[in-house]
């Protein structure tokens, strides 16, 4: 039985995401903050539920060991947990690292996780690895990437989910000729979810439109032997410029190693 993670998965998208796996046949492991909406998933869905916040990287830790004590191999991993623009509390906030929330949880906690569970995903090779990004996206201030000035929250969301795709950029060539392919997407724009209702904003799309883009990344046999590339919902597209900047990359990946304390 092929075993895929799934964060983010008690609600939205990612729930969505998970219950079709599972309707596959997949084993998923399924990560969320609320223990309740866990459970009750678990439930539904015969999932094994893995309970950890992404806003603290000891959390993180913790969900690779969880998912470590779980399965010694992975087929699929998604990382789909994020905050948006607004959250739950607007205005600057920083995670329990100090880090900027919304790089904090949208980007660096996918970042650490990947890196702690590749060792399962070459396992399971052929695997795949999916990250839920943005059409929102704005270029990364290497000399503020914590936005101490200016501070906006759809700037932050924006810098986080570009630093997203950079780095499925970068897994794609650090793991080429290992059977793991690694790609990105902007899932639908404005869905019917809780981030977008903290926003307040009026839903223009459908989970169940977001949760087909993701499937079509994380099981289609026309993604085999494909990776580093960005959609938009179901088409391949071209991200911000900034991407595709080999420089750029490296400042972020050796700027996400240092505060991970991660030795890639």
């Amino acid at each position: 039985m092929k075993t895929a993670l799934v964060t983010g998965a008690t609600d939205g998208v990612g729930r969505v995401v998970a219950t079709r796996l599972a309707g596959q046949g997949w084993r998923v492991l399924a990560h969320g903050r609320n223990q309740e909406r866990g459970e009750q998933l678990a439930r539904e869905i015969g999932a094994t539920f893995l309970k950890a916040d992404l806003s603290a990287l000891a959390e993180g830790r913790r969900l690779a060991e969880l998912v470590k004590a779980q399965t010694a191999e992975l087929q699929l991993l998604i990382n789909n947990a994020g905050i948006g623009s607004v959250g739950d509390r607007p205005g600057r906030r920083e995670s329990a690292d100090g880090h900027e929330l919304r790089f904090a949880v949208n980007y660096l906690a996918g970042f650490q996780l990947t890196h702690l569970l590749l060792p399962l995903l070459k396992a399971g090779a052929p695997a795949r690895i999916v990250n839920v990004s943005s059409a929102g996206q704005q270029a990364i201030d290497f000399d503020d990437v914590m936005l101490t000035r200016g501070y906006s929250g759809v700037r932050a969301y924006c810098q986080s989910k570009l630093a997203q795709i950079l780095f499925t950029i970068d897994l794609a060539d650090e793991l080429k000729g290992r059977g793991v392919i690694a790609n990105a997407l902007h899932p639908s724009t404005y869905m019917n979810t809780t981030m977008v209702a903290q926003a307040g904003v009026s839903p223009m799309s459908k989970v169940e439109d977001g949760a087909a883009a993701i499937l079509k990344l994380a099981v289609s046999p026309a993604l085999e032997g494909r990776s580093g590339l960005y959609f938009n919902v179901q088409n391949e597209a071209r991200a911000n410029p900034q991407a595709y900047d080999a420089q750029a990359r490296r400042r972020l990946r050796a700027l996400s190693s240092e505060l991970t304390g991660l030795r890639l």
